[in-house]
């Protein structure tokens, strides 16, 4: 693994959150609010090198100039359906981000992406990318994400995960070298059927509750 580009939580409040949504017996409302949370806490530090430019502002006491955000534009893109749990989140620490969406589902036989739905803010390329999604298993949907992204000419492009499995980061920093890889944690392996063990089971079920 290119330790440079991926960057693990090692954080006890996100392991804290990640074990109750390991639990099975984790209610949907709780595991909701939970992903949510952890979203709002990874984009803590993914967004740790957002740059900063001078301002001059009056506090009650004097005029001073404070660091503030430089302005540039952000944009945060789920994964659907089960990348749409991590987007509140987001919002919350940034609230001025655009929300772009990618709809994906995974081919049961072949295990790889097909796309169904892609909407973007117009001036999405001149935006920095948080690609937002619960797992990075075989690294498929990501993979694909990330290149639908390179077509509309982005340039600065990060992914967000709860949960990766060693594939699915050698893939993406296979495929993507340069793409930054945001992860609460990283599991065993995948099993046979693509999921990633000890994982959390499927996340879109558990987030929607259809499972």
């Amino acid at each position: 693994m290119n330790n440079e580009h991926l960057h693990v939580m090692e954080h006890p409040l996100v392991a804290h959150k990640l074990s109750i949504l390991r639990d099975k017996n984790t209610s949907t409302k709780d595991f909701r609010e939970i992903v949510s949370e952890i979203g709002m806490l990874m984009t803590y530090e993914a967004t740790r090198d957002l740059p900063l430019t001078d301002k001059e502002i009056e506090t009650p006491i004097c005029k001073t100039c404070v660091p503030t955000l430089d302005g540039k534009k952000f944009a945060v893109v789920p994964i659907l359906r089960a990348g749409l749990g991590l987007v509140d989140g987001v919002l919350r620490i940034v609230p001025g981000a655009r929300v772009g969406h990618i709809g994906l589902y995974r081919d049961e036989t072949t295990l790889e992406p097909v796309k169904y739905f892609c909407k973007m803010p117009k001036d999405v390329s001149e935006r920095d990318i948080l690609i937002v999604d619960p797992m990075l298993a075989t690294g498929g949907s990501a993979d694909a994400a990330i290149g639908f992204m390179k077509e509309y000419g982005c340039t600065n492009i990060k992914l967000m995960v709860l949960l990766a499995a060693p594939e699915g980061i050698a893939r993406i920093q296979k495929n993507h070298p340069n793409v930054d890889i945001y992860c609460g944690a990283v599991d065993e392996k995948l099993n046979e059927h693509g999921y990633i063990v000890p994982g959390l089971g499927d996340a879109g079920d558990r987030i929607f509750g259809t499972k």
